[in-house]
């Protein structure tokens, strides 16, 4: 536990509510609000910009990435289909196209994460500590790590409620499954799943900078879980009760994981300043 000697000589800075330090008014490198927003405009803009681009690298290549993703589509669906051809299907004269745009701008959102990670952190960081910044690195491959550990999850399960969802019905409808329906419901599946893994990277570094602790985790830990499977069923896109099952699962596991991680990744001294 901190002494009161050490907490005088490391007296540090008091933050405004926009992250920047107020101790010195005077300060060159203090940042305004106005120049903080005006930052957060170019942020935004350049993840945008990565987004557009990597977007339509995908959409070059969208043929591969549209075979990739109709593989947890049962084979007998669509059974007009002919000449080896998809058998999803459209149903007007933008189908197809749009389509393809959507799934384009999932796969581009994947490909420019670490653009998206980097800029993030840029924007964070000048309200950070010296001893907060040095997690800089960490921070962006271990974010990169666990979305794709999270979308490659979603995309292992998501056959499970793509065949409950087609089978349930099959006997008094036949199904003709439509390329926007099918594409918009796997590239959000396996988005959600993507941004849930971030849980513990997240949670983690809000223990880092001292906004929560494990006591504090551990306390929360009967609403956590209930806030959490209240909200799988909110996020996954179909009506199966496969996916909030599976979402909620996962949600409870890497709370628990992020637990013990916050345990033994944060040092003692730290605990002690924010408990």
């Amino acid at each position: 536990m901190a002494t009161t000697g050490n907490l005088d000589q490391e007296q540090e800075p008091l933050l405004t509510f926009d992250g920047f330090s107020t101790d010195d008014e005077n300060d060159p490198n203090a940042m305004s609000l106005v120049d903080h927003l005006e930052e957060l405009r170019w942020r935004i803009f350049k993840c945008l910009i990565a987004i557009v681009v990597f977007s339509v690298v995908a959409f070059i290549f969208r043929d591969y990435i549209m075979h990739f993703l109709e593989a947890p589509l049962p084979k007998h669906i669509n059974n007009l289909a002919t000449n080896g051809k998809s058998g999803i299907i459209t149903t007007d004269i933008t189908g197809g196209f749009t389509a393809l745009l959507l799934i384009s701008v999932a796969a581009g959102i994947v490909a420019s994460l670490p653009v998206l990670l980097y800029q993030t952190w840029a924007f964070i960081v000048p309200g950070l500590y010296e001893r907060e910044k040095k997690y800089a690195v960490p921070f962006i491959f271990i974010g990169i790590a666990l979305f794709v550990v999270g979308i490659s999850v979603g995309y292992v399960v998501i056959r499970f409620p793509v065949e409950w969802l087609i089978e349930f019905a099959a006997n008094d409808f036949t199904p003709l499954i439509t390329a926007n329906s099918y594409f918009t419901f796997v590239a959000f599946f396996i988005l959600v799943f993507g941004l849930v893994f971030e849980l513990p990277l997240v949670v983690t570094f809000m223990a880092k900078i001292g906004m929560v602790n494990v006591k504090t985790l551990r306390e929360k830990r009967p609403a956590a879980h209930v806030g959490m499977w209240i909200a799988a069923t909110f996020l996954t896109p179909g009506a199966d009760l496969y996916s909030p099952i599976i979402l909620g699962v996962c949600m409870s596991f890497l709370y628990e994981l992020t637990i013990i991680f916050i345990h033994f990744a944060v040092k003692d001294e730290t605990r002690s300043e924010v408990a």
